[in-house]
């Protein structure tokens, strides 16, 4: 294992090398439709935690023929956490991790009006090309020109 360490490239940030770990191992073993549940809180910065396991979150994603096809989760309705959450990821944004979310002020001043219990669910349509056409990377079924290669 420790093999696998030293040949990944920066930014080793916690929530990038869980991200890559279970990219490696879990998600390509997931060939019929599979969810993948309660990921870590450190991976889901805008969902709300478990209500049994704080660690976790309120998320899942489905795979099917190895392809992430959607992502839903209960989203994180308080202010103060949201804020805490996105700092941590500036951190992370900041070590290099593009993937990491920058510190949205104006997101968190509208949650302090007031959110009440919401879901998101993504299913996108280029996604479900892609499981309908068996492609391997999504710029080969995006419309957008300038999003190809």
């Amino acid at each position: 294992m420790q093999e696998v360490w030293c040949q990944m490239p920066p930014p080793q940030t916690t929530s990038w090398l869980l991200d890559k770990l279970v990219g490696h191992f879990l998600e390509k073993t997931c060939v019929n439709p599979t969810f993948i549940i309660n990921h870590p809180l450190i991976m889901s910065p805008l969902a709300k935690w478990h209500r049994q396991k704080p660690v976790l979150t309120e998320r899942f994603e489905l795979f099917i023929n190895k392809h992430e096809v959607c992502n839903a989760y209960t989203e994180l309705n308080d202010p103060v956490v949201q804020y805490e959450r996105f700092a941590e990821q500036l951190k992370d944004r900041h070590s290099g991790d593009e993937e990491a979310m920058a510190l949205d002020e104006a997101f968190c001043t509208a949650l302090e009006s007031g959110l009440p219990p919401t879901a998101g669910w993504g299913l996108g349509i280029d996604r479900l090309t892609m499981l309908l056409t068996d492609s391997l990377n999504i710029k080969d079924v995006i419309l957008f020109p300038a999003m190809k290669p």
